[in-house]
C-alpha cells in the first residue's frame, strides 16, 4: 500500500516530524538542550491531567475553526472569516445567556448554543451572498468583516454590555444554568483526573461535527455537488447546479461551527463575554485545514497537533524563558510551511514527468 504525501494521514505524520525538527533547531539556536525542550513540550500538554485536559480545550476550538475553513474550501471558497464570525457568534450568543436569567439549563443552554450558531452563520452567509451576487471575492469580504466583527465587539463591551461598576470590557458573569457540562466526571471513569482545566463536551460535538461532515461530503448528494462545484465550477453550472445555493451551503455550514468555537470558549471556561476571546482561533483554523487536506477527518489530528503546540508551549516558555510564547507561533508556521511545501511534491512530481 502506498502512503499518499498529500492525504490528511501522512500530513499528519509530516508535522509531527516537522514540529520536532523545527523545534529542535530553533531551541538549538538559542542554546538550550533540543531534547529537553521537546521533553517539556510534551509534558506541558500530555504530561499531566491538566495539561491534557488545556491541550483538548484548545484543540476543541481548533477542531471548529478549521472545519469553518475546510468544508468551504471542498466548494472551492477560501473562507478566512472564521475570527470574525466566531466573534459575532460569541456576541449573539452572550446577549442570549445574559437574558436567560432564572431558565432552567435544559431550556436556556440550547437557547445559547442556537443563538451562537445563529450569529455564525448570518456573519458567514454574508460574504457568500457578496460573492454570488456582487462579485465580490469571499477573501476581501471576510478580512473585511473580521475587523468589523471586532470592533462591533469592542463597541458593545464598551457601550453596551459591559457589567456595571466594571471598568474591564466583559460583560457580567451568566447564568450558572448556561454552563457548558464538564467532563471531569466522565474522564475519572476512565482514570484521567482533569480537575482545574475547562474541558467540556463541546469535544464530543466537535468530533461529531467533523464525523458528520465526512459523511455529509462523502455520501450525500449535497456532498457530491460540493466537491463538483469546488473542482468545476463551469461543470457544476452547466449539470445545473445553483451557485448560490451551494455557496450558501457551505458558508452558512461554516458559520455553525464557528458557533461551536465560540462556545466552547464563553460557555465551557470563561462564563462571560471577552474582549479577543477567541484568541485567534479563527486563524489558527486556516492551518489546521490546511494541515488536514482540507478532509473533515484530517481536521482532528492536525487540531490536537496545535493544541500540543499550544498548551506545551506554555510550558516550554515558562522553564526555557528564551523560548517565547512569540517562538511557539513562530514554530507553528515553520510546520505549516514546511507540511504545504511537501504536500505540493506529488503536483510537482506529476508536472515534471509530464
Amino acid at each position: 500500500m502506498r502512503l499518499r504525501l498529500d492525504g490528511p494521514v501522512s500530513a499528519f505524520v509530516l508535522a509531527i516530524c516537522a514540529a520536532s525538527a523545527v523545534i529542535g533547531l530553533i531551541a538549538f539556536a538559542m542554546g538550550e538542550n533540543p531534547l529537553r525542550a521537546g521533553e517539556l513540550l510534551l509534558r506541558g500538554s500530555l504530561g499531566s491531567a491538566e495539561g491534557l485536559g488545556f491541550t483538548l480545550f484548545y484543540t476543541t476550538s481548533y477542531i471548529f475553526t478549521g472545519l469553518a475553513v475546510a468544508l468551504p474550501f471542498r466548494a472551492g471558497l477560501f473562507n478566512i472569516g472564521a475570527e470574525g464570525q466566531g466573534t459575532v457568534a460569541g456576541v449573539v450568543l452572550s446577549t442570549v445567556a445574559l437574558g436567560t436569567g432564572g431558565l432552567p439549563a435544559w431550556v436556556a443552554l440550547p437557547l445559547c448554543l442556537i443563538g451562537g450558531m445563529v450569529g455564525g452563520m448570518a456573519w458567514s452567509l454574508l460574504p457568500g451572498w457578496l460573492q454570488v451576487r456582487r462579485g465580490a471575492h469571499v477573501v476581501i469580504t471576510t478580512i473585511m468583516l473580521n475587523f468589523i466583527a471586532s470592533a462591533l465587539l469592542s463597541f458593545l463591551l464598551v457601550d453596551t454590555l459591559r457589567a456595571p461598576g466594571s471598568m474591564q470590557p466583559e460583560s457580567r458573569a451568566f447564568a450558572d444554568a448556561t454552563a457548558l457540562p464538564r467532563l471531569d466526571g466522565l474522564l475519572e471513569r476512565l482514570g484521567w483526573q482533569t480537575t482545574g482545566s475547562p474541558l467540556n463536551v463541546s469535544l464530543l460535538l466537535s468530533l461529531a461535527t467533523a464525523c458528520a461532515l465526512a459523511v455529509l461530503l462523502a455520501r450525500t448528494r449535497l456532498g457530491y455537488r460540493i466537491r463538483v462545484f469546488g473542482l468545476n465550477p463551469e461543470a457544476a453550472i452547466y449539470a445545473g447546479y445553483s451557485p448560490l445555493r451551494l455557496t450558501l451551503a457551505v458558508m452558512g455550514l461554516a458559520g455553525l461551527c464557528v458557533g461551536g468555537a465560540a462556545a466552547n470558549e464563553l460557555l465551557g471556561a470563561q462564563n462571560r463575554l471577552l474582549l479577543d476571546f477567541m484568541g485567534g482561533a479563527g486563524f489558527v483554523g486556516i492551518a489546521v485545514a490546511f494541515m488536514g487536506r482540507n478532509h473533515p477527518l484530517g481536521v482532528i489530528p492536525a487540531a490536537l497537533l496545535f493544541g500540543i503546540l499550544n498548551q506545551g508551549g506554555a510550558e516550554l516558555a515558562f522553564e526555557m524563558p528564551r523560548i517565547t510564547r512569540d517562538t511557539i507561533v513562530l514554530i507553528q508556521g515553520l510546520v505549516v510551511l514546511l507540511v504545504g511545501g511537501t504536500g505540493l511534491l506529488p503536483q510537482w512530481t506529476r508536472a515534471k514527468e509530464a
